[in-house]
């Protein structure tokens, strides 16, 4: 893939892209919280030569570093809309995992005719009625509890607690292992605040294209499969349940998810 860079104020946000042809469709992965475009490794082997693909490192991950933490959720939705125009993307499918099914979503809500497909990955909806009270203000005071714990426990319970696999868990640390502390607590304070600062603005966050859930039987991040069997039941969206998965349940089932991705993709353009 093609790295490149996409200037901001705040800092540079690093791509990647692969492209077949200019007719193809385009699939962008959007990796969650703390993760950044290797989560979609297994992705990329699996679509490169049906699809054109675009992957990001998103502000404040990765590569997309040094980038100031002032931004909201919205912020990042516009950056990522930017950039689909700056590469001349219209219509594609977004693969949004945790954080960056959110994204997705409030790229919808200011862009609403922008998508052809979205495919959530163990996220969750950014509409209000979803979250308890106490749930939406424990998303704004994490920063003292990750700070409490020892940087080699944290990394050890991150990389056990979003993955069920020896693959999945040695991604995930490997990712984590490249922020200091003080870098991974802030961005995962900040992730969690401006999470919680857009679902408190309470907007539609309507679903306005056609639309996958897939969630890890064994997702332990936070209250994701409860949300997600809400989401599936309030809204008719379709969900698939992947066995033997965690929270990045595209890193420990790949084939799986894989699968899922191609046949959702056949809904589309069959």
């Amino acid at each position: 893939m093609i790295e490149k860079v996409f200037n901001t104020q705040k800092g540079a946000i690093h791509y990647w892209i692969s492209m077949v042809s200019r007719e193809r469709t385009w699939l962008i992965f959007l990796p969650g919280l703390t993760a950044d475009h290797r989560l979609f490794e297994k992705q990329i082997e699996e679509f490169k030569e049906d699809y054109n693909l675009l992957v990001w490192d998103a502000p404040g991950h990765g590569s997309s570093r040094p980038f100031e933490l002032s931004f909201s959720l919205e912020d990042k939705a516009e950056w990522l809309h930017s950039i689909m125009m700056q590469e001349c993307i219209s219509k594609p499918v977004i693969i949004g995992q945790s954080m960056g099914g959110y994204v997705a979503q409030a790229l919808m809500e200011k862009h609403p005719d922008c998508l052809a497909g979205f495919i959530s990955i163990d996220s969750a909806p950014l509409q209000r009625k979803y979250l308890r009270k106490w749930e939406l203000s424990a998303l704004k005071n994490t920063k003292l509890l990750y700070s409490a714990y020892p940087w080699f426990l944290l990394k050890k319970y991150g990389a056990n607690g979003c993955a069920e696999t020896d693959y999945g868990r040695r991604l995930m640390y490997t990712m984590m292992d490249s922020y200091t502390k003080k870098e991974y607590c802030e961005l995962v304070s900040h992730g969690f605040k401006i999470l919680a600062e857009a679902i408190e603005a309470d907007l539609s966050y309507k679903i306005s294209c056609p639309a996958l859930l897939i969630c890890g039987e064994q997702d332990k991040a936070g209250y994701t499969k409860r949300y997600n069997t809400a989401w599936a039941n309030q809204t008719g969206l379709p969900i698939q349940w992947i066995p033997g998965a965690g929270h990045n349940s595209n890193t420990d089932k790949p084939e799986l998810v894989n699968r899922a991705i191609r046949e959702f993709l056949g809904t589309i353009y069959s």
